[in-house]
C-alpha cells in the first residue's frame, strides 16, 4: 500500500553531521555509498525491512484499536451467550438495545450523552490512524461528500435490502426460541427520548462501518490478507457482537457483515453503508418506541 506519509516511528531522520574541520566528511559520503551499494547487492537495505515493520505495526494496531471498541464487546456478547444458554436458552430471554441507565431524567440523559462520545471516539481513533496511514483523501475509505446525493439514494436502498430481509430473520428466529426478545427502546417516554435514539442509530453506523469495514478491512489488506478472509473475519466479528441477541442475530448480521465487506472491497466507499446502517438502527429504534405499545408483535 502506497502511503503518503511515513509510518509513525520510522527511523527516517537524517544522518549525523560530521564535526567542522575533522576531515571525515568526504569519507563518510564515501560509506555511505558503498554502504549503499552493497545494501542493494544484499536486499538488506534499511528500506527493505520498511515493509516488514509497517505489517509488524498494523496487527499491533488493529489490535488495540479492537481492544478498545468492539472487539471487547465481542467478547462481552460471547460470555452473555453462554450464560443464557445455559441457563435455559434465549426462549425466555430479553435483549434490550437502548436502556435508560437512571430513573432521574438529567443523570439518565448525561449517562446517554456519555455513551454516544463513548462509541464515537474509537471510530475517531480509527479515522486518525487512517489519515496517517494510508493518508488519502477521504480517510482512504471513501468517507466524504464528494458522491453524496448518489451514496445517499445508494444507502437508502441498501437500507431496504439488509433491513426488511433482516427484520423477517429476526421474526422467525424469536418464534423458534433462537432469539431474545428485543426490545428496541428502554428509555421512558420523555423530551430527550427520540432525540437520544436518533443519535445512537447514527453512532451505530459510524463506529461500526468505519471500524469494523473502512478500517479494519484496509488494514488487513494492508497486510496481504486476500479479499475473502479479510471479509469473513470482519463478518464473524460484526455477528459476534451481536450474538447477545441469539442466533438470530448472529447469524442476520454475519450475512450483513458478507455483504457489506463486499461492497467495500469492491467500491472502496463506506459512506453508503454507514448511512444505510444508521437509516435501519433509526427505523427499528424509533419505529419501536412508537409503535410497541400499538403492535403486539413488536
Amino acid at each position: 500500500m502506497t502511503s503518503a506519509s511515513p509510518v509513525p516511528g520510522a527511523d527516517l531522520g537524517p544522518e549525523p553531521i560530521p564535526a567542522a574541520g575533522s576531515g571525515t566528511t568526504a569519507q563518510s559520503s564515501a560509506s555511505a555509498a558503498d554502504t549503499g551499494t552493497s545494501a542493494a547487492g544484499t536486499g538488506t537495505s534499511a528500506a527493505g525491512t520498511g515493509p516488514a515493520r509497517r505489517v509488524d505495526r498494523l496487527g499491533l494496531e488493529v489490535l488495540l484499536v479492537l481492544g478498545v471498541s468492539l472487539g471487547i464487546s465481542a467478547l462481552y456478547s460471547w460470555v452473555n451467550f453462554l450464560d443464557i444458554q445455559t441457563r435455559g436458552g434465549f426462549r425466555g430471554a430479553t435483549a434490550t438495545l437502548n436502556p435508560a441507565e437512571s430513573p432521574r431524567a438529567w443523570v439518565d440523559l448525561s449517562y446517554q450523552l456519555l455513551g454516544l462520545l463513548n462509541g464515537i471516539i474509537p471510530a475517531l481513533l480509527a479515522l486518525l490512524l487512517l489519515s496517517r496511514v494510508p493518508g488519502l483523501a477521504g480517510f482512504g475509505i471513501g468517507l466524504d461528500r464528494l458522491r453524496l446525493p448518489r451514496e445517499t439514494l445508494q444507502g437508502l436502498g441498501i437500507a431496504a435490502l439488509i433491513g426488511l430481509p433482516g427484520l423477517g430473520l429476526l421474526i422467525l428466529a424469536r418464534h423458534f426460541g433462537l432469539n431474545a426478545e428485543l426490545q428496541a427502546s428502554g428509555l421512558a417516554e420523555i423530551w430527550y427520548r427520540y432525540p437520544v435514539l436518533i443519535l445512537e442509530a447514527i453512532k451505530n453506523g459510524v463506529l461500526e462501518e468505519i471500524v469494523i469495514v473502512g478500517y479494519l478491512l484496509t488494514r488487513l489488506r494492508a497486510m496481504n490478507w486476500t479479499a475473502g478472509w479479510a471479509i469473513l473475519v470482519s463478518a464473524l466479528i460484526r455477528a459476534s457482537y451481536h450474538t447477545y441477541q441469539g442466533l438470530g442475530g448472529f447469524v442476520g448480521n454475519l450475512i450483513m457483515g458478507l455483504l457489506f465487506g463486499w461492497w467495500f472491497t469492491r467500491t472502496k466507499r463506506v459512506l453508503p453503508l454507514v448511512i444505510a446502517h444508521s437509516v435501519i438502527d433509526i427505523v427499528s429504534f424509533v419505529g419501536y418506541a412508537a409503535l410497541h405499545d400499538r403492535l403486539s408483535w413488536l
